[in-house]
């Protein structure tokens, strides 16, 4: 065999073309760049596939390197002989280890070796038991298998790999998985993280022993000079290398670019550190995961890293070794009763020394049931550090393709099972907070505190919700509470994970504070705001999916007993007026926000509200006008609009629309009168009421002079429509008379007559309602708050439906109100 591959002849690295007669595929570059897309590919596509199911993207990478090798595809000889030919396997593995050696530094930034020493002896002990139960158990399995399938090889390192295997928990992985379960800040995912970022530090240790013993040298003195240069190496990274990092790191500041010779010397510390472990005798990626866990991660600059790498080694390089792996791995081999025999073994044996040894530990801890099996099958979570044990095992001769196959194979199965066995055992009980105010009140007390949630995607919704913030505060400057919440997507990025694990530390939606370092500039902006108004400002931020975003937000308002949640629209505005769509996955949020919201919901469609700065209480001036049309929406747009009238720099302007025939009178006609139920006529009575009130507020109104005339801070307006209501809104704001800065309407979930002749044009954005959509309409300059109130009651036909044909019949069938 070894002749063979000697007389295997290298790939030139680049072709003349196919003009010249060169199939491009044959020459080194080309190769590698087909290889990689091809690998891309497969793996995002089957991503696609597993993510409806809540499966770890690694999930998906290993399945795909198990289709591209001879498991699946590689059974084609033609195949193989073009896309993976033997003679590029040397390339794509020198750039799989690249990625792998890369990847390996990002891990050691995502430990944080302070929060490892304060873990806890409740942590420590479920670690030791989950470490050293599931080690014994392979170590057990190892005698089994070396009898059978493994008789070659050394005993020693085919016993320690074995163990290794067995008891190691992909740290990564299982942080994704308590995110996504929204299992950050139980108990259960404290004490799972904590244990499995002990194992993590345990099991690296583990596997440099294991390399250190797999070395081919005969003397054993051999092995202890690699363990003493080992330690040695560990000693002068944290002894010498530290404080040179520690000094890097504190040049770095928040929001301000790092040099380029900070990131040269810090990637070539990576590449030297990888040299001189590989020179010892250990595997270069120990060396690569040491400068990483010596790095600060106080600071900004470890996230800077992890931000200049983690795309490029993610997505072009890191699959590459899933693909090396699977190219590997021969499901094939696995065939006849004792092999399909032995995999079942190693899988039991695996799933349960794993997960009853930290049962064990977690009840021994006093944990109930529940959450001692859940900690269990948590802490059995594998991933790619559980490939990369077995890869340098087939390296170093220690696993042969079958052990190997077998092993690849239990990794994939305990991965899998997590995410549903997981959510089929636990369930955390929540115990929400009672409170009263969900709604806004037009009488409402000035000594009470106004509690809003104000949501954000990123820095281009902070100038219009700061400045509607500073309009809505008034002149009780203690009276507002304004809590932010700045919406980040979890995705499968490093980064991603290093937020998450700073949200398990301040809980999650954690408040950022005590830790300026870890602030971003949505925190800096509103922090800046709260002290220069004097308004109660406490920035936060939630970490989560799209699909499950919303849980967040509820909580959060639950927790913080808020009146009100402000989101943004998911649409920015063009210079043409119209709006286009640049992240789709708000719009689902918002409209389970809608439905779930535990008070009242505003959406904020921002035209430029206040320009693109913070706007001095002294410079507001703003004409704010109310579209009523009546319902509790309308109601609740009236009382924020008689809330913003406080501050001296707004003035509001009350307009309700009637239809012609009750154009003299507050009362329901007596056509109307028959088919009105009772409840009905409570909703009229609350709109006559609430007119009432803005009627007193319009002839107790202070004068202002404004170019020596006198201008009423609140003004009230009746039109009557007799045709399209559409066009009579239209008339009403665009009158030359009157500049808006920005609308207040309802969202009219119980639609009104004149609301129903709407819904024609009310076809795309049902979560802002037949009004609110009908505002986008480019003619409209003025920003729009559209407004739901809570009520119980209408939960079920919070979110509308999209078709104008449901939409009428919805508007038939709800009573009027």
């Amino acid at each position: 065999m070894a002749n063979v591959t000697a007389c295997i002849k290298p790939m030139v690295d680049t072709s003349n073309g196919v003009f010249q007669g060169d199939n491009p595929v044959h020459f080194g570059l080309p190769l590698i760049i087909v290889q990689i897309i091809l690998v891309i590919v497969v793996t995002r596509l089957l991503g696609l596939l597993v993510k409806p199911l809540h499966e770890p993207r690694v999930i998906a990478e290993i399945v795909g390197g198990l289709l591209l090798g001879p498991s699946a595809l590689g059974r084609s000889k033609a195949y193989m002989a073009n896309i993976f030919p033997p003679q590029s396997m040397t390339t794509l593995e020198v750039f799989a280890d690249m990625g792998l050696l890369f990847f390996l530094f990002m891990v050691g930034l995502e430990l944080d070796l302070k929060q490892i020493s304060k873990t806890g002896r409740q942590a420590l002990m479920i670690a030791a038991a989950g470490i050293s139960l599931p080690f014994t158990a392979g170590v057990g399995v190892s005698f089994v298998l070396k009898q059978t399938i493994a008789q070659d090889g050394k005993f020693g390192p085919f016993l320690v790999f074995m163990g290794v295997a067995m008891s190691i928990t992909a740290f990564p992985v299982l942080a994704r998985i308590l995110a996504e379960r929204k299992l950050l800040t139980t108990d259960v995912g404290q004490i799972a993280m904590s244990a499995a970022a002990v194992n993590d530090v345990v099991a690296w240790v583990l596997l440099a022993l294991a390399v250190a013993l797999s070395g081919s040298g005969k003397s054993p003195t051999i092995v202890v000079w690699v363990l003493l240069c080992g330690i040695g190496f560990v000693i002068v990274m944290f002894v010498a290398v530290r404080p040179v990092m520690t000094w890097i790191a504190s040049r770095c500041t928040t929001n301000e670019p790092v040099k380029e010779f900070y990131i040269c010397v810090t990637l070539a510390g990576v590449l030297a550190a990888g040299f001189c472990t590989d020179a010892i005798g250990i595997h270069s990626i120990f060396g690569a995961f040491l400068l990483g866990l010596v790095i600060p991660k106080q600071g900004p600059f470890a996230e800077i890293l992890v931000e200049k790498l983690e795309d490029f080694i993610t997505i072009l390089f890191l699959p590459l070794y899933f693909a090396v792996s699977g190219l590997k791995t021969n499901i094939g081999t696995i065939h006849g009763g004792r092999s399909v025999g032995l995999l079942v073994l190693v899988i039991s044996v695996a799933c349960v020394g794993k997960i009853l040894g930290t049962f064990c530990a977690a009840k021994l801890s006093n944990l109930n049931f529940n959450k001692s099996i859940t900690l269990g099958v948590l802490m059995n979570t594998k991933g790619l550090v559980e490939l990369i044990v077995l890869n340098i095992g087939l390296a170093r001769g220690v696993l042969n393709e079958q052990t190997f196959a077998i092993m690849v194979l239990m990794a994939l199965f305990t991965t899998f099972i997590t995410t549903p066995l997981v959510m089929a055992i636990y369930k955390p009980a929540r115990n929400p907070i009672p409170y009263t105010r969900r709604k806004l009140d037009m009488e409402d007390d000035p000594k009470n505190d106004f509690r809003i949630l104000s949501c954000v995607h990123g820095m281009k919704n902070v100038p219009a919700m700061i400045n509607l913030m500073e309009t809505t505060r008034g002149i009780r400057k203690r009276a507002l509470r304004l809590y932010i919440l700045h919406l980040m997507e979890l995705s499968e990025r490093t980064s991603a994970i290093m937020m998450v694990q700073r949200a398990r530390r301040d809980g999650r939606p954690f408040v950022n504070e005590g830790n300026p370092d870890s602030r971003d500039q949505v925190v800096v902006a509103f922090d800046a705001y709260g002290q220069l108004s004097k308004v109660t400002v406490r920035p936060m931020t939630a970490i989560s999916g799209f699909e499950d975003m919303h849980e967040d937000i509820c909580t959060a308002a639950a927790d913080k007993r808020i009146a009100i949640i402000i989101l943004p629209f998911h649409k920015n505005q063009r210079l043409d007026g119209s709006f286009e769509t640049t992240t789709p996955g708000f719009r689902n949020v918002n409209y389970k926000v809608l439905q779930h919201a535990p008070c009242s919901v505003a959406i904020l469609v921002d035209r430029g509200l206040g320009g693109h700065s913070q706007l001095a209480s002294s410079s507001v001036d703003h004409n704010v006008v109310v579209l009523f049309f009546g319902g509790a929406d309308d109601r609740e747009a009236l009382a924020y609009g008689c809330r913003m009238v406080e501050h001296p720099g707004v003035k509001l302007h009350v307009i309700h629309f009637i239809l012609s025939s009750t154009i003299d009178s507050h009362e329901t006609s007596s056509s109307n009168t028959a088919d009105t139920a009772t409840h009905d006529h409570i909703g009229i009575n609350l709109d006559n009421e609430a007119i009432d009130l803005v009627q007193g507020y319009e002839a107790k109104s202070v004068d202002n002079k404004e170019n020596g005339f006198n201008v009423k801070k609140v003004t009230y307006e009746e039109i009557s429509v007799v045709g399209d209501p559409f066009e009579a809104m239209v008339a009403s704001l665009t009158n030359k008379t009157r500049t808006y800065h920005l609308i207040l309407v309802g969202r009219s979930r119980r639609p009104t007559p004149l609301v129903a002749q709407l819904f024609h044009r009310h076809t795309h954005c049902s979560e802002l309602g037949p009004i609110g959509h009908a505002l986008l309409d480019p003619r409209i300059r003025a920003s729009v708050l559209v407004f739901q109130q809570h009520d119980p009651m209408l939960q079920a036909i919070s979110t509308l439906p999209d078709s104008s044909a449901d939409q009428a019949a919805l508007a038939a069938a709800i009573p009027k109100q």
